[in-house]
């Protein structure tokens, strides 16, 4: 088993190095196992290459905490509801992965390493800030089913992480195991509910909290910036770098998108402007200030050309600028991935807009920890451009004036990646598949509701009725989840 697994992560693209440290690592385990180390300090190993380690610490605050128990009883119904509508969520994003890998698979896929999800091992999630994150998470989680355990009268044996090497991957709260199979179903479903529950409140408090930092950040100097500069364009000959910032046209002042786009909406192709530009930063932080003179290029006769003479290519291009109002003669700089140089923040700090109404600021805020899941991936690792991240600083307000630009920017990444590993945690675990705990609430569920439907029957033909429907709908969600997993990499 252990050759196994090792010649399957070779074949899904780890590195020779990793299988070294893999094997090493699952050798010395053996050999601790062997030899009473691990026993000797309550250890046990589990998956050939990850450990338990188990802690008696934490009982007492576990006492303290869990004494209103009618509070956390209520606190266990409501979580149950709550997983239930995420649930349904999740399993529909799961399923419109899995058709969407069908119809067409990507040429690309992650590598081995990156599925995992691991700080530090995964390329786009680096170490600190995410480690941090994740053990906090794991902790409100795990300590989240003690209460519940300890509020419906049931015994906690024991807390633990899940270790893979030095890196947690996992945590655990362990109530004694007779009295789990006891205690009333709605009771367990209670338990298990919790955990994922107090992850996704966790992650809409710190998303409230980023984006209260993200108002704490202003542009050292606003402006716009281009990420690509277009070959042969009216920017390009003027001399206009990517990621330059744009201060003024024609000595108007740019203080961000709404400016740049009034300004060349003044302008006509063929016109000569002056832009106003700071350089990138030299060694010393500081930015140097120039004019360029641009001859400024027809953005109506740009896109037609993209279409390289293709009739039907221009008939389409021709519909869509008559869509956004693009004519024959409007003025084009010849840039891409244009963007005020505070964008990012401004757009974390509007999560949370007193210039929405109640309805849309919900769900906006619900589905912003969506749309961040890609942040990451698509900076490698970062939370933001780390072109822009240099345009800014920190602004007046008390906090800001406090910790200053440095402390601001890693409070923010802190944020960032408590809101992105408490959803992603929350958010796997209501995959309703055993041994996740929305596994464990949808076995439970349905015996429940078999219970109800089917009064008077025999309830240990209920309970292996339960199982056996339990069982396959794990299977079934283990096949949409490995779809898009595996799909790639034999097409």
């Amino acid at each position: 088993m252990p050759l196994l697994t090792l010649s399957l992560l070779y074949l899904f693209g780890m590195p020779l190095w990793a299988i070294v440290v893999v094997t090493v690592w699952y050798l010395t385990l053996l050999w601790l196992e062997d030899t009473g180390v691990l026993d000797q300090y309550e250890i046990s190993r589990m998956l050939g290459v990850v450990l338990m380690v188990r802690t008696k610490q934490g009982q007492s605050v576990l006492e303290r905490v869990s004494r209103n128990r009618a509070f956390w009883r209520g606190f266990g119904e409501f979580s149950i509801w709550l997983c239930l509508v995420i649930m349904v969520g999740v399993v529909a994003l799961l399923l419109a992965s899995a058709i969407s890998t069908a119809i067409s698979p990507p040429e690309d896929y992650l590598p081995a390493s990156d599925l995992l999800l691991i700080p530090g091992v995964t390329s786009f999630v680096p170490f600190w800030w995410p480690v941090l994150a994740l053990i906090f998470a794991l902790v409100i989680h795990e300590y989240s089913h003690g209460i519940q355990a300890r509020a419906h009268g049931m015994r906690v044996r024991s807390f633990g992480l899940l270790l893979a090497g030095p890196i947690p991957i996992g945590a655990f709260a362990e109530p004694q195991h007779h009295e789990m199979v006891r205690a009333p179903l709605r009771e367990r479903m209670r338990l298990y509910a919790a955990g994922p529950s107090i992850n996704i409140i966790a992650t809409y408090l710190a998303l409230f909290l980023l984006s209260a930092t993200a108002t704490g950040l202003v542009a050292s100097s606003p402006g716009v910036y281009a990420s690509g500069i277009i070959a042969d364009e009216g920017a390009e000959e003027g001399g206009l770098l990517p990621y330059e910032i744009i201060t003024h046209i024609d000595g108007e002042s740019i203080s961000g998108y709404s400016d740049f786009s009034e300004e060349m909406a003044s302008l006509s192709a063929d016109d000569q402007a002056v832009f106003t530009v700071l350089s990138h930063p030299d060694p010393q932080g500081e930015r140097i200030q120039r004019d360029i003179e641009v001859t400024l290029g027809d953005r109506h006769d740009y896109y037609i050309g993209l279409c390289e003479g293709d009739s039907a290519c221009i008939g389409e291009t021709e519909s869509l600028m008559a869509d956004l109002g693009i004519e024959q003669g409007d003025a084009f700089l010849g840039v891409s991935g244009l963007r005020s140089v505070n964008s990012t923040v401004d757009m974390y700090s509007s999560i949370i807009s007193s210039d929405r109404g109640l309805l849309e600021n919900s769900l906006v805020s619900s589905l912003a920890p969506l749309g961040m899941i890609g942040v990451p991936i698509a900076y490698d690792g970062q939370t933001m451009l780390l072109e822009e991240r240099g345009m800014l600083e920190a602004g007046n307000g008390a906090l800001a004036s406090r910790l200053g630009t440095e402390g601001m920017l890693m409070l923010f990444d802190f944020l960032f990646w408590m809101v992105w590993i408490n959803f992603l945690l929350g958010f796997a675990n209501l995959i309703p598949m055993i041994p996740f705990d929305g596994g464990h609430i949808v076995k439970d569920g349905v015996h429940s509701l078999l219970s109800r439907v089917t009064k008077g029957a025999n309830p240990l033909r209920i309970e292996s009725l339960a199982s056996r429907i339990s069982s396959m709908s794990s299977f079934v969600v283990l096949f949409i989840v490995i779809l898009p997993i595996i799909l790639p990499r034999l097409v």
